[in-house]
């Protein structure tokens, strides 16, 4: 994955390159999120619950995570019942770190938008 390069041409500072398409989904951010927060992994049933996702909808995300080697997944029996344990791997966690860091460039600059436009508030009135 390349990184964001924010230094890039005229008007390309706000482009967030970084904030790859296949993290930036929501029900995929909620599993990546998920995952990295429980280390030994989580069953599907509890990543259907945690996402709160259908069968099919987990099952299709997962596909996407797992192709991209995000996520990985293995099947065991527990307590006489299939069970699929589905873990976050080292290129999901390094890509999620990733993304996060470009995510918070673009709440800095949301903030800095706001608190600008606060500052500016009082002059404006005063026109």
């Amino acid at each position: 994955m390349k990184k964001a390069d924010t230094r890039g041409r005229a008007g390309s500072r706000f482009a967030y390159a970084g904030l790859d398409r296949v993290i930036h989904e929501r029900a995929r951010l909620s599993v990546l999120t998920s995952l990295i927060s429980h280390p030994a992994g989580l069953s599907f049933g509890e990543l259907k619950e945690l996402c709160n996702l259908t069968d099919g909808n987990l099952n299709r995300h997962l596909r996407v995570l797992e192709e991209e080697k995000l996520v990985g997944s293995s099947r065991h029996i527990e307590h006489q019942r299939p069970v699929t344990r589905c873990r976050i791997t080292a290129l999901g966690r390094r890509r999620y770190v990733e993304y996060l860091a470009v995510l918070e460039q673009v709440l800095r600059d949301a903030n800095r938008a706001v608190d600008e436009r606060r500052a500016l508030r009082p002059l404006l009135r005063s026109e």
